[in-house]
């Protein structure tokens, strides 16, 4: 069976196992599948240290035997990579969360709430690392059952004049998401999540 394209590292224990240098270029190495004895000689190492890197790699099932071959009277094993690409939970490298805030004093509006959400950078962050965690569960499931998992994806550069802008940009958005969303939900159909975000682009770093 083909290696999934993703894998989400949602287990602290697991992308402690994966990170070290030297698995790290085990991991790119065996997206195409290799031995033991081809790793240690692509990459300078004793073979023996190599083999017990892959064995631990393949104990947390980042890596998988593919096929044996015999070889000078052994056996040698040929590994590859369970996924193509693995993607980290940023929860997993979020500190513990903090003392839940004090109720909102009663009185105050529930919309200003969202609102703020709306434009906090934090929020931003919250939601895509929700979209990551999320579709590269689904996409990995689609991969095993060997169905596409159809998903789109909306990109746009925009230049503000002013900071008021893009609070006025972010409120015709929503206007018009919604009516949009009003306009397809058909009860009973197949639920989808529509996230759209804005953030500053880098600055591009000059030529030369």
């Amino acid at each position: 069976m083909a290696a999934t394209e993703m894998s989400l590292m949602d287990e602290p224990e697991r992308l402690r196992v994966a990170l070290t240098p030297i698995r790290r270029q085990l991991l790119a190495r065996l997206r195409e599948p290799a031995s033991a004895v081809q790793l240690a000689a692509e990459l300078g190492q004793p073979r023996q240290r190599i083999g017990y890197h892959l064995k631990v790699l393949e104990q947390e099932e980042l890596i998988e035997l593919v096929e044996e071959r015999r070889r000078r009277g052994c056996v040698e094993r040929v590994m590859r990579a369970t996924a193509k690409a693995f993607l980290v939970d940023p929860a997993v490298l979020t500190p513990a969360a903090p003392t839940p805030a004090a109720p909102t004093p009663a009185g105050v509006d529930a919309g200003f709430t969202r609102i703020a959400d709306r434009h906090a950078a934090e929020h931003l962050v919250e939601v895509s690392a929700a979209t990551v965690r999320d579709v590269t569960r689904m996409a990995a499931e689609a991969d095993r059952q060997g169905v596409r998992l159809l998903t789109f994806t909306l990109e746009a550069d925009v230049r503000f004049a002013e900071p008021g802008d893009v609070h006025r940009f972010t409120d015709e958005l929503a206007e018009a998401v919604s009516r949009l969303a009003a306009r397809y939900d058909t009860p009973g159909g197949r639920p989808y999540r529509l996230t759209a975000g804005g953030h500053p682009a880098p600055r591009e770093e000059p030529a030369g």
